[in-house]
């Protein structure tokens, strides 16, 4: 190897970080990842550790308030799943108590809710038919499945992924869940004997053909229950207005014999713990079947539980840990699922009335849960009376609560992008399977995200009338040699043929601008597409004779050039100080002549104390002139022509400054408005060869004189910027 290629080597061993680990940093990243993965498991130990005992009285109302509210929803919601009551009580206590003490939020309530019940059944029908050990069983796997699910994710530090989805998709499926479950109640608060179906069209169908059948003791339970619980909400909405309600209708039904005259009840509750569940975990064929609807519920329930997380530590200023989240999530549905429940998530309505009553950590939620299970042993008899009339009219009115309007009007005006989630997720919602909706919906705002980041705003700036701020002014004329664009997005793999194309269309529409400033503080992330595309933009301006040039690059994109090479190959003094960017481009960069005799723009703040020259009436300067219109001459021929014993004449438009600079030895300096007002000063038969800085001056002049007769004249291809990066300027000197 040569010394050459030896220090190119060690150059490059320089650039690029090495990959390689010796064994001890191995060793130490391994317990490092072992470490953080046994602390999300020891986070009940951190919460108890670190309980403050001033919290205990606040933690334990707020632990009673949501138990009240609890109690109600979980039998309720369990009717949406078609599900025993008592499913549902052990899913509150499971979820409330482990998501409280595994989980991130101090006041994100764990539990059964309308949406995931909705789901369960969703799913369960297409396996197994209801009231049946095979449909019980099948929901027990779903909630260890939809646990697992959760749990990896959150191991594998996946929480971030919950950002990339739309929150019109929650908005979209809520309110389609809210539909479906208001017509999907209405056959028990008429006790139609109808099959459930998880399709939206089958049902109304049936509800219309049976209708004739309506049980009306029921119809009248449940209307009462409806009617009560508003009259107590306008009382007050501190009022657990459900369970009263539920209570009132349990009275009406033990009183007046109502069961006997048909009026269907929840019946008698288990007494005692929660028994573990007899789970066939090594059927493999049933978890196939459970494998998308496993995935979609676990999906929307964290996506769901997030939300509701971060809309509460909004409020109280939480520092929220998304994997924790996860971690807590997960062991919460597995727990559940092995004690004879079913997929349970974060719930907004025990959530924000957890926090409302006060409930500083996840302490409250154990409360919440213990006193949930207490309650159940406790009140199983009476339960036993509660009517399922009243339980649909409970649960309709929760599903008209889910169609937040509000909300969907302001994603309705807020852009095309989030409507259009929303309405397809509803639509989706409504036609197709639940767990195709949910994930329908996923893909939509993941295609919308990659749409957005891969279409960055990519557009010409202009000084402001201060000229201190850079604006887009696509009004206002650009500088005819300076192109200004900034990118306001990263510059990765799925971005970068949008931006590629975005500055070569400028170009177009710019022909004459062989110089740009890229501005890229906004640019977080690039990657070695980026690159790519950066080196692809710089060979474009080179191969016209110009540059590029960079401001504001942040530090991991900055890293990367230097690693990658393309740091050396743009050139360090292409990395431009952000205040000085403008006056080193006007001063050492652009041709000011241009500026001076044909551009009518005064774009910079440079430009404003500029002369304007004109020109005799007669010459057409402004003209649209090809460089192919007039002969030229390469740097390197004309080199060699001038080492002959005739050399042509060599005659420099530019301004004396630029002249005295540096010029091609021999050459005679008469400036552009000299020239064209005495072109009598040109030979007529000596060739003779015009150069200028960059060839624009003098292929006009060239064209002028050559239809004033000049034939012997011709111009420097490229002009002095060619001369000087043939190196021939200091070759001569």
């Amino acid at each position: 190897m040569s010394a050459a290629q030896q220090a190119s080597s060690v150059a490059r061993e320089r650039r690029i970080p090495s990959s390689r680990q010796t064994p001890a940093a191995w060793t130490c990243s391994i317990l490092t990842q072992v470490r953080t993965t046994l602390a999300y498991f020891a986070r009940p130990v951190h919460l108890i550790r670190t309980y403050d005992r001033r919290n205990l009285q606040p933690d334990l109302m707020a632990g009673l308030t949501i138990a009240i509210l609890a109690l109600p929803q979980a039998i309720a919601f369990a009717l949406i799943a078609e599900l025993p009551p008592h499913v549902g009580l052990y899913s509150a206590i499971a979820g409330s108590i482990v998501g409280g003490l595994w989980g991130s939020s101090d006041q994100l309530q764990t539990g059964p809710t309308n949406t995931t019940s909705l789901l369960v059944l969703s799913v369960l029908l297409t396996i197994a038919i209801p009231d049946t050990p095979e449909y019980l069983q099948a929901a027990g796997i779903m909630a260890l499945m939809v646990g697992v699910f959760r749990l990896v994710m959150g191991l594998a530090r996946l929480g971030i992924l919950v950002n990339f989805v739309s929150g019109a998709v929650v908005v979209g499926f809520t309110a389609g869940a809210g539909i479906l479950i208001f017509v999907n109640q209405l056959r028990t608060l008429l006790r139609l004997n109808i099959p459930s179906s998880p399709m939206l069209d089958q049902t109304i169908v049936s509800l219309i053909a049976h209708i004739t059948e309506t049980h009306w003791p029921s119809l009248l339970i449940g209307g009462g229950t409806i009617i009560l619980v508003l009259f107590l909400r306008k009382v007050s909405r501190r009022l657990p207005a459900p369970l009263i309600s539920m209570a009132v209708a349990a009275l009406a039904v033990g009183l007046l014999g109502l069961d006997a005259g048909g009026v269907r009840i929840v019946g008698e509750l288990p007494k005692g713990l929660p028994p573990l569940a007899q789970l066939p975990i090594t059927d493999w064929s049933l978890m196939q079947k459970l494998l998308t609807g496993s995935l979609a519920v676990a999906a929307i329930g964290l996506v769901e539980s997030m939300s509701i997380a971060r809309v509460i530590s909004g409020k109280t200023g939480q520092q929220l840990d998304s994997n924790q989240e996860f971690v807590g999530q997960g062991l919460a549905n597995i727990v559940s699922g092995i004690f004879t429940g079913y997929a349970c998530s974060g719930s907004f309505t025990r959530s924000i009335v957890n926090f409302n009553a006060g409930a500083r950590t996840g302490i409250a939620s154990v409360f919440a849960g213990l006193f949930v299970l207490f309650a159940m042993l406790a009140l199983a008899p009476l339960a036993a009376w509660v009517p399922l009339a009243a339980l649909s009219g409970v649960l309709i009115l929760t599903a008209y609560g889910l169609i937040d309007r509000q909300v969907m009007a302001r994603i309705w005006y807020s852009g095309h992008g989030d409507r259009a989630i929303m309405v397809v997720t509803l639509l989706a919602t409504l036609v197709l399977p639940l767990q195709f909706a949910v994930l329908t919906g996923i893909a939509l705002s993941l295609i919308y995200y990659l749409k957005r980041t891969s279409t960055p705003q990519v557009r010409p700036v202009l000084p402001d009338d201060s000229f201190r701020h850079f604006e887009y002014q696509p009004d206002k004329p650009q500088c005819t040699q300076l192109g200004i664009i900034e990118i306001l997005g990263d510059l990765y793999f799925g971005a970068t043929n949008h931006i590629e194309e975005s500055i070569r269309a400028n170009l177009e529409r710019n022909p004459d601008q062989r110089y740009l400033l890229l501005r890229m503080h906004t640019v977080e992330n690039c990657d070695i597409s980026g690159i790519n595309a950066l080196e692809s933009i710089v060979r474009t301006y080179r191969e016209r004779d110009g540059d590029v040039y960079l401001v504001r690059v942040n530090q991991p994109a900055l890293y990367l050039m230097r690693t990658t090479g393309f740091y050396e190959y743009l050139g360090a003094d292409h990395f431009l100080d952000p205040d000085e960017a403008i006056s080193h481009l006007f001063y050492r960069v652009i041709d000011p002549a241009i500026c001076v005799y044909e551009c009518p723009v005064r774009a910079f703040i440079e430009c404003q104390d500029l002369p304007k020259q004109t020109y005799p009436h007669e010459v057409r300067f402004d003209a649209d002139i090809s460089p192919d219109d007039v002969p030229a001459v390469g740097a390197q021929a004309l080199w060699s022509e001038l080492r002959e014993e005739t050399p042509p004449q060599i005659i420099d438009v530019r301004e004396p400054r630029e002249f005295n600079r540096g010029h091609i030895p021999g050459a005679h300096l008469i400036p552009l408005p000299t020239l064209l007002e005495r072109m009598d000063q040109v030979p007529s038969t000596h060739p003779v060869v015009i150069v200028c800085r960059g060839g624009r001056r003098s292929t006009r002049a060239t064209a002028l004189l050559r239809e004033r007769g000049y034939s012997n004249v011709r111009v420097l291809r490229g002009g002095m910027i060619a001369w000087e990066r043939e190196r021939l300027l200091e070759a001569v000197e």
